[in-house]
């Protein structure tokens, strides 16, 4: 199998270039100059929230020094980008590195390394890092500036200090400003959907964002956390022939499509992107209930799924995994169990899975277009035909 970091493992049949036509709407684009404890107030407000796709800080203490010593120097540091939700809302497109920098630095607590990721749970769970996380030297460490030395035998004034040890410098780290340049979508009126473009052709942070990354960032959700549960359930990953977790969230997407068709693959439209968007958008208002109802529905499938070989899911030839294939048998084997909310109690027969990657219907479906809604319609219906079992 190869390296989970790159295009190779997954077999996908969306095109790549399937993109929004973000000419439909009507965006603007203001710059906004605001001081350091602003900036820290909106972030410990959460007025300002870091989505889940940017990186865990990775920062190291000196690096963030350095950023401090240019604010209180007043030396110009990089714009930050937000996204304006809605009034006083906002998502970080790109600056987390910075912002989080500040926020630490006036907490005077720097996180440690090995804390990170937990943190980052901590963070995204309660918009800001709660206090008794702050001071708790399990997590946190104090914040006084690394900073080399100027000249030898002459060490830099601010070497060593914390925040509140600033003397007459705090007020001028204080008020010291940040071009942050705010995105706004004006209309359509009731409709985010071009916030997966913005984001995707904003970000500034030297790595390419996939689409499920974004999607991570703008529909965060407890739906979500039910599919990084599922995500991590050893059944899968054997299914997926695949021990570790995609760097980039492939594998969470094909978890998310496998839901969107079962649930709404009816009314399926393309574009692909679009579409689960459009899906993840309205799981941000479903109900625990029928979050948790989806993944025992989604164990009752890897149950069925035991019997299977490993490479079940692989296609023969080139050993990727085959995206359409497990969509189209997720969706057309659960699709009577979904309709009583019931679990999925009979397994899946190798036979039956090969005679649907094997179906002529279902590969002609594969052949061109592969995601007009009539070929999409055509893999789930012969899935539900050939796998659709009675529960």
């Amino acid at each position: 199998m190869e390296e989970n970091d790159g295009p190779g493992w997954f077999e996908d049949y969306a095109d790549s270039s399937d993109e929004l036509q973000i000419e439909e709407y009507d965006i603007t684009a203001a710059p906004n100059d605001f001081n350091v404890v602003t900036i820290f107030n909106f972030i410990e407000s959460g007025a300002v929230r870091i989505p889940g796709f940017q990186r865990n800080y990775v920062w190291d203490i000196s690096r963030a020094s350095k950023l401090i010593e240019s604010l209180i120097l007043g030396l110009p540091v990089p714009q930050v980008f937000l996204y304006e939700i809605e009034r006083n809302k906002f998502l970080v497109i790109d600056g987390q590195q910075r912002l989080m920098s500040i926020y630490y630095f006036i907490k005077q607590r720097f996180p440690k390394k090995e804390k990170r990721s937990e943190l980052r749970t901590i963070f995204d769970a309660n918009g800001k890092i709660p206090d008794e996380i702050v001071h708790d030297d399990n997590y946190f460490e104090n914040f006084r500036l690394k900073l080399a030395e100027t000249l030898p035998h002459h060490p830099n004034r601010f070497k060593g200090q914390a925040y509140l040890t600033l003397g007459d410098h705090k007020v001028q780290f204080d008020l010291r400003t940040i071009r942050n340049v705010i995105i706004k979508q004006n209309s359509p009126k009731g409709d985010d959907s071009s916030m997966y473009e913005v984001f995707n052709r904003l970000n500034t942070g030297g790595v390419n964002l996939k689409p499920q990354e974004i999607r991570t960032s703008m529909y965060h959700s407890s739906f979500y956390e039910i599919l990084y549960k599922a995500n991590s359930l050893p059944a899968w990953r054997r299914i997926l022939s695949n021990v570790e977790p995609d760097l980039h969230m492939k594998d969470v997407e094909i978890l998310l499509r496998g839901f969107a068709m079962l649930v709404d693959g009816d009314s399926y439209a393309p574009s692909m992107v679009k579409f689960l968007n459009q899906y993840s958008r309205k799981c941000r208002t479903q109900t625990d209930e029928q979050n948790n109802y989806l993944l025992d529905l989604f164990d009752s499938f890897l149950v069925a799924c035991q019997g299977l070989p490993e490479d079940a899911f692989l296609n023969k030839k080139n050993r990727r995994f085959n995206v359409a294939l497990y969509e189209a048998a997720f969706s057309g084997a659960c699709s009577s169990a979904f309709q009583g909310r019931k679990r999925l109690s009979r397994p899946l027969i190798t036979a039956q899975l090969t005679q649907l990657e094997s179906d002529p219907e279902f590969v002609n479906a594969l052949l061109e277009g592969t995601t007009k809604a009539k070929n999409v319609q055509t893999r789930l219906s012969r899935a539900k035909t050939i796998l659709g079992v009675a529960d």
